[in-house]
């Protein structure tokens, strides 16, 4: 079984003057590694759209305190900001293991939305960095597709797919790791919310137009959230968050399809194909592998579940469908957990969950 491979970090006093976050490299600095017989405690993180969330907690005791903030991690020229993101974390390290009593981390497991895409510059001086100010020496940083995986399934073999505003599918038989999709809504995330959401608002423009497979339901629609539809490219393509502008319409897809409307069942339909190619495409095909399903898009109820569970059915006949234990962040510290114990068995990759150690003085 391949596990990951823990790889050296520029030494922390080589690197010392040119901290990526900028702050003091003594003042309130964590001591660490915990002395001997003190309980080794871990730092679990979860980076994405919405902002930070940080759990402390052991090994054996599981999370002890909480903390989230609500400004995204910036990305620049080289990927996710590793400056910014220790600007953001290490004011919440330090009241995490205030609340907590912890004195010295070990080890810290950073999950981030982009990282298999955007991580060159969390893998060059983030684990140095978390050395200086915080005294953490292994350093696990993870797509969040990997933290997603783990939080629905934990170190089992199988698939997950995570659909919000974007989609991706991944699995694992335990030595590898497979993607699917996850490129983003110009190139793919076939069947996310913003996948949905676009084909509800094209078939709304389909009815002002005339042309056929329009639907007049989702043009009510539409015009109640975005006014005449005339208008509507102006308040869509000039947005940086234009997935997430598509996205909120993919709930009025979903109460059309809820009302009967045809075209609205046919688009929910035709999400839950791409949902399930998806899967399939990355889930072990031999044994017993577990399928769950996780993120926001899944409350939409009934109107995507029911077809998707009949897709994933035919595509995946030798899968068990399982509900998803845990979000993202449960899976960030349910690989801190492990690895904190020395019992992480999920497979390593650069691009997916990187494994590092800083070396000392």
């Amino acid at each position: 079984m391949s596990r990951p491979v823990v790889k050296q970090a520029p030494s922390a006093s080589r690197a010392a003057a040119t901290s990526a976050s900028g702050l003091s490299h003594e003042a309130g600095r964590l001591d660490g590694p915990a002395a001997a017989g003190e309980e080794s405690a871990f730092l679990a993180v979860d980076s994405g759209g919405s902002g930070l969330r940080a759990v402390v907690g052991t090994a054996a005791r599981g999370p002890l305190a909480v903390r989230e903030s609500a400004e995204p991690v910036r990305t620049g020229a080289r990927g996710i900001d590793a400056g910014h993101f220790m600007q953001q974390l290490v004011p919440m390290v330090r009241a995490l293991t205030a609340e907590a009593g912890v004195t010295a981390l070990d080890t810290v497991v950073v999950g981030a939305a982009g990282f298999s895409t955007l991580g060159d510059d969390l893998r060059a001086g983030l684990p140095a960095a978390l050395y200086r100010e915080c005294g953490i020496r292994t350093v696990a940083l993870a797509a969040d597709a990997v933290t997603a995986y783990t939080g629905a399934l934990g170190p089992r073999p199988g698939a997950v797919i995570a659909a919000g505003t974007g989609l991706i599918a991944i699995g694992t038989d335990l030595t590898r790791w497979r993607r699917a999709d996850g490129w983003g809504h110009l190139l793919g995330d076939c069947g996310s919310g913003a996948w949905i959401g676009r084909a509800g608002l094209e078939a709304a423009l389909r009815a002002h137009d005339g042309r056929e497979g329009g639907s007049a339901p989702l043009l009510e629609c539409a015009e109640e959230m975005f006014g005449p539809m005339p208008g509507l490219p102006a308040q869509v393509y000039p947005r940086s968050d234009r997935p997430a502008v598509l996205a909120s319409f993919a709930p009025s897809v979903a109460a059309c399809a809820d009302d009967g409307d045809p075209v609205a069942v046919h688009v929910l339909r035709a999400a839950a194909r791409h949902m399930a190619d998806s899967a399939a495409a990355v889930c072990p095909t031999t044994g017993e592998p577990q399928v769950a399903l996780t993120g926001g898009l899944f409350k939409m109820g009934a109107a995507l579940l029911v077809p998707l569970d009949e897709e994933l059915t035919k595509r995946l006949p030798h899968a068990r469908r399982l509900a998803a234990e845990g979000d993202p962040l449960h899976g960030a510290v349910r690989i801190a957990a492990d690895l904190t114990a020395g019992a992480l068995t999920l497979p390593g990759d650069e691009k997916l969950l990187y494994v590092v150690a800083a070396q000392g003085d």
